[in-house]
């Protein structure tokens, strides 16, 4: 933020300029006023040292402020404006002049990832969250991660049609346990915990379709699978749990790799 790569007149002056600073500012105060810790309210930027009085635009001259709060303020210098507050004050002076947490990580890899993405020769742009927001709410989208990713960047068409699209859910799931063995409350062994996780070439979190063309099961099933080494197996389907399928109706779709998809 204090020394912006940007590019295009537009941009850096123009409303995604202070859209971003806007932003930035809620983050790194809290979504509070910095002088009275008002939440919930329309903030205003204001100047911790007064442009009356020589202060700068830069953001580590920038607070949140209520509109009362910055009126009570006006162009004093905030040394005298929180005289009876001492505490205040020097949480406000150390404040402005920490950088986000976060954005100072990035910081320090985005420009060498970015220097390492070009040398492809693919076509590279680059985003940032406040970009992301603008383009989000300019059309009344809602918040979701799958959205937030459609609206990164400069190329994010000026109308994003999403009717009729459901995203793909993925989890991380793990592969269960993974222990040799079990312990008593001591802590010593007790019991050897390993067994055989693959039966009839498949294993339980693997997705299979099954097509059962005879007996009380008829029909197609599509989930994720709990083995058995008697071949009989349980599928998890989004209809409910379909007990006791034949491995022999089961062909793989995708097996077992850690993630749970939607």
């Amino acid at each position: 933020m204090q020394n912006p790569e940007i590019s295009g007149k537009e941009y850096q002056q123009g409303t995604l300029a202070g859209y971003e600073t806007r932003e930035y500012l809620l983050e790194k105060w809290g979504w509070k006023c910095a002088y009275c810790d008002l939440k919930d309210v329309p903030f205003q930027i204001e100047h911790i040292h007064p442009r009356a009085k020589g202060g700068s635009d830069r953001i580590s001259n920038l607070t949140l402020s209520c509109e009362k709060c910055n009126i009570k303020k006006g162009t004093k210098d905030i040394k005298d404006f929180l005289k009876k507050d001492p505490e205040r004050l020097k949480k406000i002076q150390f404040q402005a002049k920490q950088p986000l947490g976060d954005a100072a990580a990035v910081n320090s890899t985005r420009f060498k990832l970015l220097e390492v993405l070009k040398a492809t020769g693919l076509p590279i742009e680059t985003g940032s969250g406040g970009l992301t927001k603008f383009n989000r709410t300019t059309q009344n989208l809602e918040k979701t991660h799958w959205i937030d990713a459609a609206c990164v960047g400069k190329s994010t068409p000026e109308k994003l049609n999403i009717k009729g699209v459901k995203p793909l859910i993925i989890k991380a799931a793990g592969h269960g346990t993974r222990q040799s063995c079990r312990t008593d409350k001591q802590g010593f062994p007790i019991r050897h915990c390993a067994r055989e996780k693959i039966h009839f070439g498949f294993q339980t979190g693997d997705i299979v379709k099954a097509v059962v063309d005879k007996g009380k099961k008829i029909g197609t099933h599509v989930g994720r699978i709990a083995t058995r080494a008697t071949g009989s197996f349980n599928i998890s389907t989004v209809k409910g749990l379909v007990e006791g399928i034949s491995h022999r109706f089961c062909k793989a779709i995708h097996r077992k790799d850690g993630y749970g998809y939607q």
